[in-house]
């Protein structure tokens, strides 16, 4: 499965199982913010008590790679499959560098 690299920053609720807030920088830089729940970003234990950032991951599917003018591998990739996780801002496709998709 491919997945997206982001960033925990902080844990915002601690209903079970726990929401944390997360970021993810595309390939211009800009920061896409996910409110999601903490087993689904992340394989660790997480709580208020955690040191935040903590490094967490979004499944994703990959639609589209090309590289652009500038010689950069980009990867556009959807992020409603398989999970259903979409932004804070209801975006679910993001354009990002080839290297940030991983497999998990």
């Amino acid at each position: 499965m491919a997945a997206l690299p982001m960033t925990i920053e902080r844990f915002i609720d601690k209903e079970f199982p726990g929401v944390v807030e997360c970021v993810l920088i595309d390939s211009d830089d800009c920061a896409h913010r996910f409110v999601e729940k903490a087993p689904v970003v992340s394989t660790v234990d997480l709580s208020f008590d955690s040191i935040f950032p903590q490094p967490g991951y979004i499944a994703c599917l990959i639609q589209d790679e090309w590289t652009d003018e500038r010689g950069r591998q980009l990867v556009r990739v959807n992020t409603l499959t398989p999970w259903g996780i979409e932004s804070t801002a209801g975006e679910m496709t993001f354009t990002v560098l080839r290297e940030q998709v991983a497999q998990v």
